[in-house]
């Protein structure tokens, strides 16, 4: 039978050939396996992700990624479009992470949940593969990205500019702020239950604290 996934490595990233023809359950399960059993040879490089072989919505996109999380060492980072040139893709994809990040506002990478009332504090952009439980906070001087759950609290533009964000992949926290604009949400967080997810970014327009559906020309716009 053929391989559920089909894994392509690369100098600067990872390509999945996905079957169409297995169950969406059955390719976790394999990928799950293969990432396992290559733990130690893909270490713990920063990677851009290709998928090709089938069509996938976001909800299945952040499955696979927590898959390869949960099995692996490896940061990834951003997932791209398939494209003839393979290997330059992924470089550009790098590139335009690497730049987002200036040497100004060096960015960094936290691996983990933040649970039972931690409290992440850092003084440069940070992007944290996991959620933000109820409870617990992340502090930024500059921008937040969340690659998960945001249910807890998040501040951001604690240099006192305004011209930051908080951008998560499920956008439900208790509280928000940039700068000095706050936003408090009227619902609880249900982060026990998977909401649809929905990329949201929050920012301040028009001298308010909005949260927005994320576009790649909103993000651009930082």
């Amino acid at each position: 039978m053929k391989d559920a996934v089909v894994i392509k490595s690369y100098h600067n990233g990872i390509s999945l050939l996905l079957n169409p023809e297995v169950s969406f359950e059955e390719l976790l399960s394999e990928l799950a396996f293969k990432f396992t059993e290559s733990k130690n040879f893909f270490g713990d490089a920063k990677m851009a992700l290709s998928v090709e072989g089938r069509p996938l919505s976001n909800a299945e996109q952040l499955q696979i990624i927590e898959t390869i999380r949960q099995c692996s060492n490896l940061n990834i980072i951003c997932i791209v479009g398939k494209d003839e040139e393979t290997e330059q893709h992924f470089i550009k994809a790098l590139e335009k992470v690497d730049r987002h990040f200036s040497h100004e506002d060096a960015g960094q990478f936290y691996k983990g949940t933040l649970k039972n009332n931690q409290v992440l504090e850092t003084e440069s952009s940070i992007v944290i593969l996991g959620d933000v439980y109820p409870g617990s906070a992340v502090i930024s001087a500059h921008n937040i990205i969340v690659l998960g759950g945001l249910y807890g609290e998040a501040y951001a533009g604690g240099n006192g500019e305004v011209d930051h964000y908080v951008v998560a992949l499920e956008m439900a926290p208790e509280r928000l702020k940039i700068g000095d604009f706050k936003y408090k949400s009227s619902k609880p967080a249900k982060w026990g239950i998977k909401p649809k997810v929905q990329p949201q970014i929050a920012y301040i327009k028009n001298d308010r604290l909005v949260l927005e559906s994320l576009t790649k020309e909103l993000l651009s716009a930082f």
